[in-house]
């Protein structure tokens, strides 16, 4: 009786841990994508398998292209490693095996390639690791027998086409051609794999940004040359990957170095720039406008009773919260504007340009859209709301110090006339816009009040 009492809790206790993993708190739309895409994964992989004979040669390419990979990887680890890893050079070493080697070595590789990036690298969630390596090779097996297809015209007879007849096409013209259009159907296939996840995380992320940027699809170009190169020099002589390894891993080190230098700007859960990053560049683009005569405002965003949504939700929650409030504010201001957050639930927003009519329009358009936002939360609707202060250059303050303590002043005035709601500081100066003078600000406010001090300004909403 003793020993059943004991594995009652323990059994609850495992079904606890089992239901925190990050995977049960994804969308259901994209839990199902992932299962599907698992799935159909290893549908492919075993259906290979059975179908493609294990040749001694063939074996021995792919075991010297892990090496090499896994050599890129222990270059990465050396350097250090970003919160995130967005961009690698890896291609130059799947790309020969999706060309060289029949299309089951292409759904292999990314198999010991991400367990060195797991443990070698960096430990990131499980779930994504294993999305990547389906996505990965999913996408190079079609790739791959897209061009075995070719060569050996029947799908079924390219599952077991042997290395030598895809080696002599490389060298010419066009078996190098189409090894480049292969190449970029992999690309293609994987890029639309991720971007269709990332919709399905967050929906109002438009479809042009989940795509390709033009680094992206620079950083993609490259890696592609690199790696039909890398299958060029595989094919003629294995030896020659000795020769290829040291470039591939110090354009691979290069380019993490350069995301490394974006994750010191960077802040890990929202992806916007971090309060230091953000006053330096604040600070760069205040003095411009000093010496332009530009206007400038800085506007302060809080999530409204964040603690609340911590104490009752959890914090993984809460940082669900903060990176769907600092995405719709992104997709809510211009490419100029700067963002950042400034620290816990507060975010601040540098709008060059902007006299006090336009700053207060923007304030209250992210007001109103953060509002409109619904996240889920044990299949409840949470919303969310922002307060907000607005601070223009030479009104309420001549530097970005004086910015950021009347926003904040202001901040607090939202705040304490009951959140939800845009507020400019209190000040007992004649404030002159653009279009001349006007009168100071009401020292008392209400809610649903409009402050006119020269222009259309901040309508409180409460």
């Amino acid at each position: 009786m003793a020993v059943a009492e004991r594995t009652v809790p323990e059994r609850a206790m495992w079904v606890h841990r089992v239901r925190s993993w990050p995977v049960f708190g994804l969308p259901r739309s994209l839990a199902w994508y992932l299962g599907a895409l698992l799935a159909g994964a290893l549908g492919v992989l075993l259906t290979a398998i059975a179908l493609t004979p294990i040749r001694p040669q063939e074996a021995g390419v792919f075991l010297a292209l892990v090496a090499c990979a896994g050599g890129s990887v222990e270059a990465m680890r050396r350097l250090g490693s970003p919160a995130v890893l967005t961009r690698d050079l890896l291609g130059a070493w799947w790309f020969p095996t999706l060309l060289l080697l029949p299309p089951v070595y292409a759904l292999l590789i990314p198999i010991p390639v991400y367990l060195l990036l797991q443990y070698r690298h960096h430990r990131g969630v499980v779930h994504r690791r294993v999305f990547n390596v389906a996505s990965a090779g999913l996408s190079g097996f079609l790739a791959s027998l897209a061009f075995h297809t070719v060569l050996a015209g029947d799908p079924v007879r390219a599952l077991s086409l042997p290395v030598d007849e895809a080696e002599r096409t490389l060298v010419t013209g066009p078996g190098a051609i189409l090894a480049l259009l292969c190449c970029a159907i992999f690309t293609v296939l994987n890029t639309t794999v991720v971007a269709v996840a990332v919709h399905l995380s967050a929906p109002e992320t438009p479809w042009k940004r989940t795509f390709w940027d033009r680094e992206a699809f620079t950083i993609d170009s490259a890696e592609l040359c690199v790696g039909l190169t890398v299958a060029i020099m595989t094919g003629l002589s294995m030896v020659l990957l000795l020769i290829a390894l040291p470039p591939v891993m110090l354009l691979q080190r290069s380019l993490l170095y350069q995301q490394l230098q974006a994750a010191a700007r960077t802040d890990p859960k929202t992806g916007l720039l971090n309060a230091a990053a953000w006053e330096a560049e604040a600070a760069t683009e205040v003095a411009r406008a000093h010496q332009s005569g530009d206007p400038v405002a800085v506007l302060i965003v809080d999530i409204d009773h964040f603690k609340g949504v911590n104490d009752t939700y959890g914090h993984l929650f809460g940082d669900h919260v903060l990176a769907g409030v600092a995405t719709t504010l992104t997709h809510q201001l211009r490419p100029t504007d700067a963002v950042g957050r400034f620290g816990g639930e507060e975010f601040v927003v540098l709008l060059p340009g902007a006299d006090m009519a336009e700053a207060c329009r923007a304030a209250e358009r992210l007001r109103m859209r953060v509002g409109r936002m619904v996240l889920k939360a044990d299949d409840a609707g949470v919303s969310i709301t922002v307060s907000i202060g607005v601070a223009v250059l030479g009104v309420h303050g001549d530097d970005i110090v004086g910015l950021l303590a009347a926003a904040d002043l202001a901040l607090y005035r939202a705040k304490g006339a009951g959140r939800n709601r845009v507020c400019l500081p209190l000040t007992g100066r004649t404030l002159r816009g653009r279009t001349g003078p006007v009168r100071p600000e009401p020292e008392r406010t209400l809610p649903g009040e409009i402050h006119r001090l020269g222009a259309p300004a901040c309508e409180e909403s409460g």
